[in-house]
């Protein structure tokens, strides 16, 4: 059976959206089921213009990820930006409190503390920080059986 993985990460500007529909289908091709909220998951914008009240829209929101993430087995946290998004960061302490396998993917030299993450994120993912998507691979490889 394949693991799941929730992508966790930033969703609000076009190139944002773009990377994480790349990384969903990276890690789908190296052997993962994912979650992509931007895509599996409610849009705020989508649920409020159907009707549903936004204090409604926003506890739908959390709780299906939240419960998305209390069932996968796996969360990739997308860190590029000078900070981290609130949003993921919420995801990724989430993720560790179940007891979720936590890895970063930081493609982007930028940081708020010179050239150090914040070392609770450091932590939740136990220093299991990649900087491209073939480093990801490597430290996802003992997570999947297929030969990649």
């Amino acid at each position: 059976m394949k693991k799941t993985v929730y992508i966790a990460g930033p969703l609000f500007s076009e190139s944002e959206l773009e990377f994480n529909v790349k990384l969903n289908e990276f890690l789908k091709n190296i052997g993962f089921d994912t979650f992509l909220p931007q895509q599996d998951g409610h849009l705020l914008s989508e649920l409020i213009d159907n009707g549903i009240e936004e204090r409604t829209a926003i506890q739908m929101i959390f709780h299906k990820d939240e419960e998305i993430i209390k069932n996968c087995d796996l969360v990739v946290f997308v860190m590029d930006g000078r900070v981290p998004d609130e949003g993921a960061c919420v995801e990724i302490g989430l993720a560790y409190a179940y007891n979720k396998e936590c890895f970063g993917l930081k493609t982007d030299s930028r940081s708020l503390m010179g050239n150090m993450n914040n070392p609770l994120i450091i932590g939740a993912v136990k220093d299991r920080i990649a900087t491209s998507f073939s480093d990801l691979a490597h430290l996802l490889r003992p997570f999947t059986k297929s030969a990649f």
